[in-house]
């Protein structure tokens, strides 16, 4: 904002006379008043810039993936090119495979979906160090608030990239008010990768009824984030009961067809128990 100052002398002559008969200009009383102003601005403007660095700083602290998908640079990472950030100083050896995991991993997408509606950012890390400053733990991946996804050393690999991107093309695909229980959500993921652990490859063989390495155990899989977590780190095994269920429900629908009949509908409002019974 533009400094306050005092008018000259000669635009004084419309103040009325004072009692002395002498002219009351008022420039005094109009420059103390400037002066306070301008000291309340300073003031206003120093506190607005300590909140806001206190703000950034407090998110940088708490959540630093957020904070290092939005500023990757910030972080250590370098911009291979668009969409796809690395830790400084790799190969470039290590860059063609960053580059490759990342195609490899977006083919299977598209392949599964037929189009890509999401184009979420990578950001490669090839050490544990790099991983942990922007804000990974142990897993091999994870999808950053449905818009990123982060890669640790173990997890430069299309399966595990692809199954974050699927985490991303899902909820890209549906509205705010629409929902999946996580257990849907992650065996899909697993569908979409072609996650060998978990399903045997495609096609499945002609003496299997399907492509299950694990059988539901007729209990209910987690539907909640937190409870995935609980479950899954529990016994890995609930990620291949996840995949089953799914796995044999897009079997029963039609693949392709029945997931994107099902995703217009949950966000036409349909509740997804009403849709999927299992």
């Amino acid at each position: 904002m533009d400094e306050i100052t005092p008018p000259p002398a000669d635009q004084n002559a419309d103040f009325p006379a004072g009692g002395d008969g002498t002219r009351a200009t008022g420039s005094a009383p109009r420059r103390r008043s400037a002066r306070r102003g301008r000291r309340w601005w300073k003031i206003l403007l120093v506190a607005l810039v300590a909140v806001l660095a206190a703000t950034v700083g407090g998110v940088a602290l708490a959540y630093p993936s957020l904070a290092a998908t939005t500023c990757p640079g910030c972080y250590g990472l370098t911009e291979l090119r668009p969409g796809l950030h690395v830790e400084d100083g790799l190969t470039e050896a290590q860059h063609g495979r960053a580059r490759e995991v990342a195609d490899q991993a977006a083919r299977r997408v598209t392949g599964f979906y037929g189009t890509r509606l999401s184009s979420p950012d990578l950001l490669v890390c090839l050490t544990e160090s790099c991983y942990r400053r922007i804000g990974g733990g142990r897993e091999r991946g994870v999808a950053v608030l449905n818009r990123s996804v982060m890669l640790s050393p173990r997890g430069l690999d299309p399966v595990i990239a692809s199954h974050e991107m699927s985490h991303v093309e899902l909820h890209a695909r549906l509205t705010s008010a629409a929902a999946v229980p996580q257990w849907f959500d992650e065996g899909l993921a697993v569908v979409v990768a072609d996650d060998p652990r978990y399903l045997t490859p495609q096609p499945a063989p002609a003496s299997a009824p399907d492509r299950c390495l694990v059988a539901p155990s007729g209990q209910p899989l987690p539907v909640t984030l937190e409870e995935w977590l609980r479950a899954a780190s529990a016994d890995p095994a609930t990620y291949a009961r996840s995949a089953c269920q799914v796995s044999r429900w897009l079997d029963g629908h039609g693949g392709r067809a029945g997931l994107l009949d099902l995703i217009t509908r949950l966000n036409a409002g349909e509740p997804f128990a009403t849709l999927v019974r299992m």
